[in-house]
């Protein structure tokens, strides 16, 4: 029998010392994770809320998902020191792995930061026609790591926002209207004004030319087989294409039946008879 108290008493004291102890902070550690958890989720449902309507979608789901790693990471490492674990090498492990991801993906994340910065700052937006990259096109879509035009040839090219931030971003649709630059030449011996009412004309006729700013029509050059005008109507974004096609059309078939030459480069032979 005194064996079997002496069993009982190195029980209680290894429950004292142990295992009511270790008990209590598995209570606390479970209560500061699930209490961290519901504070997490409020947090992170106020931050959707305020940026609703402010920032994309798709960025507004990335950066709250993000947040909501971030905040679970710190409140599960909480929770684990208060169970007494040493979380000391364990967070400098998740540092250098967050630090090797880093420089794996830094294209990656350049792009998202050039995508967080355009959808932030908003050079363009859905449905302008722009000049990004190199190529021309109406936007179709802002991503956090791509923008997406589709070209007048009906190509749809995904251009990475990093290339997108690095370079000149042309925003053809900024203003509403855009300017139509065209060239026309005329012969030396053809009548100047005479000319110049024919293409005036033909813009004063056609609605869609912009009355302001007013179009344009003005000799720009006398070149070495050609008197040059510039004509400059005024457009709208959506008319642009249709109204530079028809004007090169109209212009020529007026200056045809109107006598007005358009010169173009031509070369005499001459042949000799060598004895």
């Amino acid at each position: 029998m005194p064996e079997f108290e002496l069993s009982l008493d190195y029980l209680k004291a290894l429950a004292d010392a142990y295992i009511v102890p270790f008990g209590i902070n598995l209570l606390v550690a479970i209560a500061v994770f699930v209490i961290g958890k519901m504070v997490v989720n409020v947090l992170v449902n106020m931050v959707s809320k305020v940026t609703t309507g402010r920032l994309d979608d798709s960025l507004r789901s990335f950066l709250t998902s993000v947040l909501r790693g971030i905040l679970l990471a710190v409140v599960a490492i909480a929770a684990l020191e208060r169970l007494g674990v040493q979380t000391t090498a364990a967070v400098a492990i998740l540092g250098a792995a967050g630090l090797a991801i880093g420089f794996a993906l830094q294209g990656s994340l350049g792009n998202f930061a050039s995508g967080v910065m355009i959808i932030i700052f908003r050079p363009y937006k859905l449905g302008d026609l722009v000049k990004l990259a190199g190529h021309v096109g109406v936007v179709e879509g802002i991503e956090v790591f791509n923008t997406v035009i589709l070209t007048p040839d009906n190509r749809t090219i995904i251009i990475p926002n990093g290339q997108v931030g690095s370079t000149t971003i042309e925003n053809l649709s900024a203003k509403g209207n855009l300017r139509i630059d065209m060239v026309f030449g005329i012969g030396y011996g053809d009548d100047i004004k005479k000319a110049k009412d024919i293409m005036q004309d033909i813009l004063s006729q056609d609605s869609r030319v912009l009355s302001e700013p007013a179009p344009q029509v003005a000799v720009s050059e006398l070149g070495d087989s050609s008197v040059n005008f510039v004509v400059r109507p005024w457009v709208k974004v959506e008319d642009y294409w249709d109204v530079r096609f028809d004007l090169h059309e109209r212009i020529k078939i007026a200056f045809d039946e109107n006598g007005v030459s358009i010169p173009f480069p031509q070369r005499d032979v001459h042949l000799h008879n060598v004895a």
